[in-house]
């Protein structure tokens, strides 16, 4: 089957072999490796992206699920070479270390800014409850996120 969606802000289309998750369809068809693959299961984050607005871990979607619809991933973000605020908070405040959760804490933050472009601690704590970071106590991605917070007020 041939899905067309949006992708990135641009017409797109896959062939898709039922089930296939919309993580491969990206990864393995599509060339687009930003959303990473680890626990299969939609517990880590690490595979998140945003589906019609909607923050949504891919390896849980089924591709052909995404037909018409808009879908916003790690590498739709900015123009190449370029941060969005998110991005560019945390590399300011040095809140990367191995990068393999960095996608999905991205898109998960950025789904709540784009919400919410002042939220409290507890917001930015809850948005990124769906995110497992094994590197870091997420106390410099909190401080990204908070200066971020009080830029945006």
């Amino acid at each position: 089957m041939i899905i067309e969606f949006t992708l990135n802000g641009e017409q797109a289309s896959a062939r898709v072999l039922a089930p296939s998750s919309l993580l491969d369809v990206l990864r393995d068809q599509l060339g687009l490796p930003g959303s990473k693959a680890a626990c299969d299961q939609g517990e880590c984050g690490s595979c998140s992206v945003l589906l019609d607005g909607d923050l949504v871990c891919s390896c849980l979607v089924m591709a052909v699920d995404v037909s018409g619809s808009n879908l916003t991933t790690i590498e739709g973000l900015a123009p190449p070479g370029a941060l969005n605020r998110v991005q560019e908070a945390l590399n300011v405040a040095g809140a990367v270390q191995c990068g393999f959760c960095t996608p999905g804490i991205v898109m998960a933050a950025t789904e709540l800014f784009d919400a919410r472009p002042n939220p409290s601690r507890a917001d930015i704590k809850e948005a990124l409850a769906g995110n497992i970071c094994r590197c870091t106590g997420y106390g410099a991605i909190l401080r990204a996120f908070e200066s971020l917070a009080a830029e945006e007020s």
